[in-house]
């Protein structure tokens, strides 16, 4: 069939049938033995060779399980992440989640599901049949199966107000897990949901390049209409109605996400206005700015951030004239990653040419004399004058929620709106609010929070998706981020007005871990070099069974994670063990049944994390099983 077909393609006067495609398909399907049994333990996960391909292997109990070997985000080599035993592997740079049984997206930032292949065991082989084209990095993902792809049913349906990491995140979701009535997707920005790390890390300046799905891809797989470089100006939640352009439409809706993220803030300075003073936050911002930072040009950053240092690292190597950061920390970083942290990374961007003014603040931005319209030059407080061709201001960011004020919303002092743990609007039926404007609950403390990541953003808009599409999910995701410091920064948890650090490694050298205490618990990790630790780190703070302060500083630390159910169960207390180095991290299960009683997470957590986790059938050890109490008991 396949060579009539080749042979006489006029014969092909239709779309084949699915079970043409799938005969097609199984054309070149191959079964290769790839792996000794003994060699996977329960618990293991091991990258393998299928032809010029490879294969990510999993074993939880006496099920081996066969995936894609690479992170659908950025590629990175899942082998070398975090499997647990409800069957989640974590990828080593960035957070992002996938179901071992089935290749299925976890959590963000991962835009694509793994592929999932047949693995079974035979003669003490482990056998996987796969397509091998399947197996490849440049074919390493699929489309995430849709449980709907369009709108099956009436009515206004869900709109979201905004277009970023959340919303394309919400989108993907709410497809996956059933939602039949329309999206519809009200952005001020003129392409669809982006990358926005990469403007930043990279100063990418092709909005097509940065696009987790383009406009038709929305609306032909998704069943989604993308309105965009279109204003929200209010919200009636009474009406259930949702104004742009002051008045010049109205849009109605079932459930509302509100997802519009963070506005870059400008000091109140004279010259703050003059051409050449920018910030960061969309396609044509990263543009303006990659045009003036060229060779030969004097940049002066004000704010030490990690958005402002970010852009320092990615035009250090264009062969400035000058770059000159003000801070007012004495390090950057200071407040969130301690001093000892910040005068590493400081070194660094030192060693790059970038020259530092610490503790101190900008007192005038003076316009150049033969271009009045533009910035000449920096006044510093200390009276110090900097020449500029450029200056970019990376002082924070504010929620971007003046329509909601408009609307007469109370909104919480920073201008952030107020949600529960399902990310509902306080006080409002029906709506949402999500990333970078959502103050919600932290999952360990209950403590209100709002969390500037763009890792939180996207595992808000999934967590909102899979709420409205009829299946509550309680948001439980520690918070992650990652920053591009020369070396790939990492870094879990919430670690606002920490008390303590313990510091594993050097910070000098950038290859370290960082601990960050607050009343007597590791509540935030750190990294380079190191991965993945901070995944792993995140996994115990999300069900608060990190080692304590007193046995990190006594020189203990924890080893590998891995999902072997009798030791550990999900994520167990992970084996603490004397190391004689530092960056130490090797794997071992020594965790005695007898001890779990202990270490069980807190039965808060696990309430919540029952009705956040449905664990697939294969999983260890029963499909029953919904809760790290069950999971952890042996």
């Amino acid at each position: 069939m396949l060579s009539r077909l080749l042979l006489f393609p006029n014969n092909i006067s239709r779309i084949p049938s699915r079970p043409a495609i799938r005969f097609l398909r199984n054309m070149s399907v191959k079964t290769i033995a790839v792996l000794n049994e003994n060699e996977l333990q329960d618990g293991q996960m091991k990258e393998v060779a299928f032809e010029s391909g490879k294969v990510l292997l999993s074993r939880l109990g006496d099920k081996v399980h066969a995936t894609s070997a690479f992170c659908t985000h950025y590629g990175a080599p899942l082998a070398k992440g975090v499997l647990t035993a409800d069957g989640r592997v974590v990828c080593p740079w960035h957070g992002a989640c996938f179901n071992v049984c089935n290749g299925d997206i976890e959590d963000a930032p991962a835009p694509n599901a793994l592929h999932s292949f047949k693995a079974h065991v035979a003669d003490g082989k482990i056998h996987v049949t796969a397509d091998p084209s399947s197996t490849t990095k440049d074919n390493m993902s699929r489309q995430p199966r849709l449980l709907a792809s369009g709108a099956e049913v009436g009515g206004p349906g869900v709109v979201i107000v905004g277009g970023g990491s959340a919303a394309f995140h919400a989108v993907e979701s709410l497809r996956e897990h059933g939602y039949k009535g329309p999206i519809t997707i009200l952005s001020s920005e003129k392409y669809s949901p982006i990358d926005r790390t990469k403007l930043s890390k990279a100063l990418i300046t092709d909005a097509s390049k940065l696009e987790w799905r383009s406009p038709a891809d929305l609306k032909i797989k998704y069943g989604t209409t993308l309105r965009i470089g279109v204003a929200v100006t209010s919200v009636d939640t009474t009406a259930k109605t949702v104004t742009l352009e002051d008045g010049k439409d109205h849009i109605t809706y079932d459930k509302l996400i509100l997802a519009t993220g963070g506005l870059p803030r400008r000091l109140p300075i004279d010259g703050a206005d003059l051409e050449n003073v920018y910030t960061l936050r969309t396609v044509g911002d990263a543009k303006l700015i990659d045009a003036a930072c060229q060779e030969g040009k004097k940049l002066v950053v004000i704010g030490s951030s990690f958005i402002s240092m970010e852009i320092v690292a990615a035009v250090s190597k264009r062969k400035l004239a000058s770059i000159h950061v003000i801070g007012m920390e004495e390090y950057p970083f200071e407040a969130v990653l301690g001093k000892e942290v910040g005068a590493g990374l400081k070194k660094y961007h030192e060693s790059q040419g970038v020259v530092f003014h610490p503790s101190t603040s900008v007192k005038a931005l003076v316009p150049s004399s033969s271009t009045p319209t533009h910035v000449g030059s920096v006044v510093l407080a200390s009276g110090e004058t900097l020449e500029a061709d450029a200056v970019i201001m990376g002082v924070g960011v504010r929620p971007a929620t003046d329509y909601l004020r408009a609307s007469g919303w109370q909104l919480e002092k920073d201008g952030s709106v107020k949600v529960d743990e399902y990310l509902r609007v306080i006080g409002k039926q029906d709506v949402y609010a999500v990333g970078d404007i959502a103050t919600y609950p932290q999952l360990t403390t209950g403590e209100y929070r709002r969390v500037e990541h763009w890792n939180v953003a996207g595992n808000h808009g999934r967590a909102v998706g899979k709420t409205i599409a009829g299946d509550p999910q309680p948001f439980v995701k520690v918070p992650i981020f990652w920053s591009a410091q020369g070396q790939q920064l990492r870094y879990c948890g919430v670690g606002y007005g920490w008390d303590d650090i313990i510091i594993k490694g050097s910070p000098t050298e950038m290859k370290f871990v960082a601990y960050y205490v607050k009343g007597g618990k590791v509540v935030a990790v750190a990294s380079m070099q190191n991965d993945p630790v901070v995944m792993k780190a995140s996994e115990l703070l999300r069900l608060e069974l990190m080692p304590s302060p007193e046995e990190l500083k006594a020189g203990k630390t924890f080893f590998c994670l891995n999902a072997n159910s009798r030791a550990f169960g999900i994520l167990a207390r992970a084996a603490i063990t004397k190391s004689t180095s530092t960056t130490s991290f090797q794997s071992r299960a020594v965790l005695k049944p007898n001890a779990l009683s202990k270490n069980r997470p807190p039965q808060h957590i696990t309430d919540r994390y029952r009705s956040a986790r449905r664990p697939h059938p294969h999983a260890y050890p029963t499909p029953a099983m919904t809760s790290p109490r069950q999971l952890l008991a042996v």
